[in-house]
């Protein structure tokens, strides 16, 4: 089973999404989490654009990758989802840990009123599949 940890800033869209993705269409072959380098409050936009998929996060609660860095965990893929300067702000995780990176635009600065900001959000969450399913095609 392949471990994979996506991280962004507040763990709030991005990497949940990202990760709820992996989890639908990379079955079991994947163990999947996600965390954020200032955890923050779980993006009702990222809530409302997953349903689209049919998957569902709204209880789900954001982590800390300094928490998970911490407690040991270990990775054979750390995935960061941000913009490359926060990017480099990820520890190190011991181990045979591959650190790849995708940047993804930032939902949290997304103008607009909410049909703007849900398109928007659903351009990224496309972007993000693309991605997941890609990394899926090389890792299986």
């Amino acid at each position: 089973m392949v471990k994979v940890l996506f991280v962004c800033i507040h763990n709030s869209a991005r990497s949940q999404i990202a990760e709820a993705l992996l989890k639908k269409y990379g079955g079991d072959h994947f163990n999947v989490q996600s965390a954020g380098l200032q955890p923050g409050l779980l993006n009702p936009l990222a809530v409302e654009i997953l349903k689209e998929e049919d998957i569902d996060i709204a209880g789900k609660e954001t982590q800390s990758v300094f928490d998970l860095f911490k407690d040991g965990k270990l990775f054979n893929y750390v995935i960061t989802v941000c913009d490359e300067g926060n990017s480099q702000r990820c520890p190190i995780f011991p181990g045979q840990t591959k650190r790849i990176h995708w940047s993804f635009e930032d939902p949290s600065t997304f103008q607009g009123d909410h049909e703007a900001q849900l398109a928007k959000i659903r351009h990224v969450k496309e972007e993000i599949k693309i991605a997941v399913l890609a990394f899926i095609a090389q890792t299986a």
